[in-house]
């Protein structure tokens, strides 16, 4: 039997799956040197610090009022109050050794550019499917990739403190469910070949950008 589309989306992302990438299979193996993540989260929260502001910027092009509610609802997830994602993300940062000084002036290196431009302009597509299939790449990897980064950091860099692995641990259980709505969004989005088109080119992009920068910690740090 023939797969579907958001089957096919999703082959296409287990194929360039993170966890695949010599970098974070590096980690979770505990070769990579301390020095390198602490490196990996300064540069990275780059990336996080925006993640806000790409579900904003979706929200804002999207049309559909359900799918608008769903999107408002993560984007308060990721933002609101004293615990939100950037912040969590700036904890573990701290945890590896990073100041917040540090991280906030780091000189982002040629492929945390190119990823958090990807993104920003996927997000900003009037064709609000674009940024939603970016946004389904992105968070229908975390929870894995949070799982086994966890384990590694307690495993092998004896990195426990419950603080520093909050981010982690919240993007284990917290993405499942925003995988399994936007999943839902994308197929019912996905409801001609040029929209099907334009999501898979977004997911290439997406994948694309995110291995990139992996091999861009390799290139610099490693």
């Amino acid at each position: 039997m023939e797969k579907n589309f958001i089957e096919k989306i999703d082959d296409l992302i287990q194929e360039n799956h993170l966890l695949n990438h010599s970098f974070y299979k590096a980690w979770n193996a505990g070769e990579l040197p301390k020095e390198t993540i602490k490196e990996y989260a300064a540069q990275y929260f780059q990336h996080v610090s925006l993640f806000p502001r790409y579900l904003s910027s979706i929200h804002s092009n999207c049309d559909q009022i359900k799918t608008r509610q769903i999107l408002l609802e993560n984007l308060n997830e990721e933002e609101k109050g004293p615990e939100n994602h950037p912040e969590l993300w700036m904890r573990f940062a701290e945890g590896m050794g990073n100041s917040r000084k540090n991280v906030k002036e780091t000189v982002p290196i040629k492929e945390t550019v190119d990823l958090v431009e990807t993104f920003s302009n996927l997000s900003k597509s009037e064709k609000y499917h674009i940024g939603l299939a970016a946004l389904y790449c992105y968070e229908s990897m975390q929870p894995e990739i949070s799982e086994t980064k966890k384990d590694g950091l307690k495993r092998f860099y004896n990195i426990n403190d419950e603080e520093t692995l909050k981010f982690f641990t919240v993007h284990m259980h917290a993405d499942k469910w925003h995988r399994k709505v936007v999943r839902n969004i994308i197929k019912k989005v996905a409801d001609s070949k040029s929209k099907q088109s334009e999501i898979t080119s977004s997911v290439e992009s997406a994948l694309s950008a995110l291995n990139n920068f992996l091999t861009g910690m390799e290139r610099v740090y490693s």
